[in-house]
């Protein structure tokens, strides 16, 4: 058996039932150091770890593949939601590759995406239609992104913007957040999310002219609003259109 398991953002209190008992009941758990750290000590007891660095994706998803092959209880634990930017797909493209789809059980376990917690602590901006967009291009090339970017900020969608900024990658953000600003004002409300449920969380509602680009890392998500989106007191609300139909 093989386990794409989520752990939400990073709060134990937000790990969901279902994912505790995947973990508790594995033999191997497998993944980034970084979320390794995330498990609770009591659920790694007595397990053999899988564990890799950065850029290591393809050699922590095949040995666990191997894991599951040989028949051990095998989960690999990822932040937010395991099949959002995650592994689920990558070790089902593998279990694929090896011709392992019938013989090893594979399944995904939800939690709580990044831009669900990012959302909450702004308040309700993705109640109505939303994109996500992974500022990342490692694997995607930036023009793919840029064309995105343009698509979703032309059709009037609220943007979640995932991997903003890295050391390597300084100017991305910055770039994304010019195209968007093609088709909206630099007063667009905007929220920005370090951390989010984790030591060092932080939450700032600001605009789209007034995001800090140096403050953005990679634990950040942004949320970019729409032309309906406003702010109500500290938080952003995006209407779902209630007040147009109903006396509220």
């Amino acid at each position: 058996m093989l386990k794409a398991v989520s752990l939400g953002p990073g709060d134990e209190s937000l790990l969901t039932p279902a994912a505790r008992q995947a973990i508790s009941e594995a033999d191997v758990v497998a993944g980034y150091k970084g979320y390794i750290e995330l498990v609770p000590d009591e659920l790694l007891q007595g397990k053999e770890i899988l564990s890799t660095g950065m850029m290591g994706e393809v050699d922590r998803a095949k040995g666990a593949v191997r894991a599951a092959r040989d028949g051990k209880r095998t989960v690999m634990v990822c932040s937010g939601d395991a099949g959002i930017y995650a592994m689920a797909g990558l070790l089902l493209e593998i279990l694929e590759a090896d011709g392992l789809l019938d013989a090893v059980p594979f399944e995904v376990v939800p939690g709580v995406a990044a831009f669900n917690a990012a959302a909450a602590l702004l308040g309700a901006p993705l109640m109505h239609d939303f994109a996500s967009i992974s500022l990342s291009d490692l694997l995607t090339p930036w023009e793919l992104i840029e064309r995105r970017l343009e698509a979703a900020a032309s059709a009037d969608f609220v943007i979640a913007i995932y991997n903003p900024r890295s050391k390597k990658r300084s100017d991305h953000l910055a770039k994304a957040l010019g195209i968007i600003g093609k088709f909206r004002g630099p007063d667009t409300p905007a929220g920005v999310v370090g951390k989010a449920y984790r030591s060092g969380q932080s939450v700032r509602v600001t605009t789209l002219g007034g995001v800090d680009v140096e403050s953005v890392d990679m634990q950040t998500v942004l949320i970019v609003g729409n032309s309906a989106t406003r702010k109500i007191g500290d938080r952003l609300i995006t209407p779902r259109g209630y007040h147009r139909k109903y006396a509220i």
